[in-house]
């Protein structure tokens, strides 16, 4: 079985060379033998190789044990410091070639999102407004200001790491003996313990909290619509941005007006005399009353319009139109006089009678069956 090359040599440093020169050595050397990236013959070995190397010198204990007493110095430092370690896979593995298991845990992270719910008012969602919300969400806590330990407490650096956040352990795989970087289970990665945790945030550093924000809702704004406000949500985890807050509007229903995309539509009841012989009314609109003319002879369902008097084109200039649409209405209760005048009426007019076809039925039943 062939000899072990020196420690020092495999990743291309002197004995004097200090934490982070062996760290810089060992990552670059990683890089360019994993066995994902690198498939030349060999390759796997020499990775494996330049692994162990770096477990025996980034371990002070071991270090001094190796240089004194060679490879059998680090193998019995190794079985003195990892006894009793728990060991993981091959993705744990990778983690500790490039330090990422501690590092991702502290990665700023963004907040969730919120959504409430907004109800609006119909003349609101036609011509605009700003509106007052209130939102639950996390916030500093108020008692710590975020430092999570209770007011008048120490924080320490966390004894375990020595305030790095990051703890070794020994992993073992298929290729050999490994190292992998992880999150001290005692600070939780933070790198600082608390005397005391704070009381009123249970030492998570905030709480919820109600906060009032104003909303501006454009003019022209249908039911339904979403709108956001960045920055508003949930706070991030290590200093990431918050979340957005995302508004779901609702828009409550006239008493007469209806909307049909940027129009309005009003329906107006007449009665017989007025379709019959036309008329001036006056009719409401958004702005204000306006007088409409109903010419003589109108037909109930006729459609009139008021240009420009509709909803405003949202994110533009210029409005849709209001739509008068005729309802002509039939009386239920009629007096004794309106009776009269009714059927006389009627008698003047006639009987309207529909258009008599020139075939009778038989000549219609003997065409239909050819």
């Amino acid at each position: 079985m062939a000899s072990k090359r020196d420690y020092y040599e495999v990743l291309g440093v002197q004995r004097g060379a200090g934490q982070a020169e062996i760290k810089r050595a060992f990552r670059r050397l990683a890089m360019q033998y994993h066995p994902d990236r690198n498939r030349d013959e060999g390759a796997e070995e020499r990775f494996k190789e330049i692994n162990e190397a770096y477990e025996v010198l980034s371990d002070p204990e071991r270090r001094a044990a190796y240089d004194r007493f060679g490879h059998a110095g680090a193998e019995g430092a190794f079985a003195r410091t990892f006894e009793g370690v728990v060991f993981g896979g091959f993705g744990d593995i990778f983690d500790a070639f490039f330090g990422a298991s501690a590092a991702r845990r502290r990665t700023p992270e963004r907040g969730a999102d919120l959504r409430v719910s907004l109800t609006i008012s119909f003349e609101e969602a036609v011509f605009g407004c700003e509106k007052e919300i209130e939102v639950e969400r996390s916030e500093l806590c108020s008692a710590c200001q975020g430092l999570r330990a209770e007011p008048g407490t120490d924080v320490e650096r966390c004894p375990s790491c020595g305030g790095s956040g990051e703890v070794r352990r020994l992993q073992r795989s298929i290729f050999g003996q490994f190292g992998n970087i992880a999150p001290c289970p005692r600070c939780g990665g933070e790198g600082r313990v608390f005397q005391q945790p704070c009381r009123r945030c249970r030492g998570t550093g905030h709480e919820k909290a109600s906060r009032r924000l104003k909303v501006s809702i454009p003019a022209g704004i249908e039911g339904g619509s979403q709108m956001r406000r960045s920055g508003e949500g949930e706070m991030g985890r290590y200093g990431g941005p918050r979340g957005n807050l995302y508004v779901l509007l609702r828009v409550k229903d006239h008493a007469f007006f209806r909307r049909d995309e940027y129009d309005i539509i009003y329906d107006l009841p007449i009665n017989f005399a007025q379709a019959a012989l036309g008329d001036e009314v006056e009719v409401p609109t958004l702005d204000g009353p306006r007088p409409v003319r109903i010419p003589p002879g109108t037909q109930s369902g006729e459609v009139f319009s008021l240009r420009g008097l509709g909803v405003p084109y949202l994110h533009s200039s210029g409005r849709g139109d209001m739509l008068i649409r005729v309802q002509v209405v039939t009386p239920t209760r009629l007096s004794e006089e309106q009776k009269r005048l009714l059927l006389k009426l009627s008698e003047s007019l006639g009987t309207p009678v529909a258009p008599q076809d020139e075939k009778g039925l038989l000549e219609k039943i003997r065409d239909a069956l050819g």
